[in-house]
């Protein structure tokens, strides 16, 4: 199972910590910029194969010491389809080197739509009687507003293909709460999510004896994160919020449950753009070197405080 193998994983690697992938144009070292305008021109182009290399050595650097890496599709998808080119080529790339790949695609409809999504980004798609894989990914992030006719279509592709998915629960973003904080009779509605998360969860139980069905818990609510915590006791977590937005490792600890599993903590612009930090002394073409010390710092510093709550996993 999908959970079984992130669970192996993180306690292989002695890290809870996920790579997010979320390359902004801009913000990749420019020689990689010019290396590709040059031969390509200021097309789509060369943008895939600056987003690819870009990538690539990101992967490279950090393979060993995490469980699983995340890239964000909307980073990809906004370059049409030589972005999306790079996106497959990254996913396939890193499921290579041994990653777990989480597609941040926060898909979500009903009846053949959803299910189009499930086929095209965890199941296999069907051309004149062959099966083709059309992303590498073993686990997507999905929208629940919907209700089960959304989620149901997901889940028939993780049962046969061995995948998983992380349902929006409770986000990490400020204005969460317009939606996600308002009361349905006695409860809030992040909390009738969780309900039928778990539900759900119940379905694809491991050997580790959590869920591939798993839930994403922002870390810049920890009150709210130790009460999904209870709701949720053997659904694992995609936790945002560390670093870039505000959250400290103290503030996740509620998302793990006892034996120290129970969340992945995902990281985005503070690892691979950590080259460009002020208070860094890293040069422009050790963009991969800064970034693998960031995640292993960001690991040690979410050991460190597991380990002070006698929450030791390994």
């Amino acid at each position: 199972m999908f959970i079984d193998r992130l669970v192996r994983q993180i306690k292989e690697k002695r890290s809870n910590v996920v790579v997010g992938l979320d390359p902004r144009l801009e913000m990749i070292p420019r020689f990689i910029q010019e290396k590709y305008f040059q031969q390509y021109g200021k097309t789509l182009r060369a943008v895939e194969e600056i987003l690819w290399e870009f990538g690539k050595e990101i992967i490279d650097q950090v393979w060993d010491i995490v469980p699983a890496i995340k890239p964000q599709i909307a980073f990809y998808e906004q370059y049409g389809i030589e972005g999306m080119s790079a996106y497959r080529r990254i996913c396939q790339y890193g499921a290579q080197k041994g990653l777990l790949i989480i597609g941040d695609v926060k898909r979500g409809d009903i009846g053949t739509t959803s299910k189009a999504y499930a086929i095209g980004h965890l199941g296999k798609t069907q051309v004149e009687g062959e099966a083709f894989e059309a992303f590498s990914v073993d686990a997507v992030t999905v929208n629940p507003y919907l209700g089960d006719d959304c989620l149901k279509e997901f889940m028939e592709d993780i049962k046969e293909w061995d995948r998983g998915m992380f349902v929006l629960v409770k986000t990490s973003n400020p204005s969460s709460g317009q939606l996600q904080d308002l009361e349905a009779g006695s409860k809030k509605i992040y909390e009738v999510v969780a309900e039928m998360v778990s539900a759900w969860s119940s379905e694809t139980l491991g050997s580790c004896g959590y869920s591939s069905v798993g839930a994403v818990v922002g870390a810049t609510y920890p009150e709210q994160g130790e009460r999904l915590r209870a709701l949720m006791p053997r659904t694992y977590f995609l936790v945002p919020g560390y670093g870039a937005q505000g959250a400290k490792a103290e503030d996740i600890l509620p998302c793990f449950n006892e034996d120290g599993l129970g969340a992945i903590v995902n990281s985005s612009r503070d690892i691979i753009f950590a080259y460009a930090k002020k208070d860094q002394l890293w040069k422009e073409d050790q963009y991969g070197e800064a970034a693998r010390a960031a995640a292993l710092r960001m690991r040690e510093d979410i050991n460190n405080h597991l380990v002070q709550q006698g929450k030791c996993y390994w």
